[in-house]
């Protein structure tokens, strides 16, 4: 865990990759409890029995579970103090060049790639890259923004 006292630290550190989260198993129980969340039931994430005989021989997480585990997962690498507020602001960019089947781990890297100083507070843009243990290809490659009001 890196910890970020204030907005110098943080800006010195935009250019450098900042480090990995743990390894986190994707269960059938998470890629379930998603689906009610968001009323995503497709075969290919909750029917093990079909998915067996689908494209990638298993079920696979969504890829907007896999997006909403990154404030968890970035959580687990850095901590950002000094601000009142931190808001999770948007993104830039966004792909998921691989599926993560379940039972799979992934972990997710960061990297600070810019910070803008606005009126409302600093923006932070983030790339952060969610890899599958053993994979050749990312899960997700999203650049994030953060806002951070003083």
């Amino acid at each position: 865990m890196t910890v970020f006292e204030g907005l110098d630290r943080v800006e010195a550190a935009v250019g450098t990759h900042i480090g990995y989260s743990d390894w986190l198993e994707i269960t059938q129980d998470r890629v379930d409890a998603f689906a009610d969340a968001t009323g995503d039931h497709q075969w290919i994430h909750v029917d093990p029995a079909r998915a067996a005989e689908g494209p990638y021989g298993a079920t696979i997480a969504h890829g907007y579970l896999t997006l909403s585990l990154l404030p968890a997962l970035t959580a687990e690498l850095m901590d950002i103090r000094g601000f009142a507020m931190m808001i999770n602001y948007g993104l830039e960019k966004l792909r998921f060049p691989a599926a993560v089947k379940v039972g799979s781990r992934i972990r997710a890297g960061v990297e600070f790639t810019s910070l803008e100083r606005r009126s409302s507070g600093v923006q932070l843009n983030s790339l952060v890259t969610v890899e599958i243990e053993g994979g050749d290809r990312p899960a997700l490659v999203a650049e994030t923004v953060r806002l951070m009001v003083p």
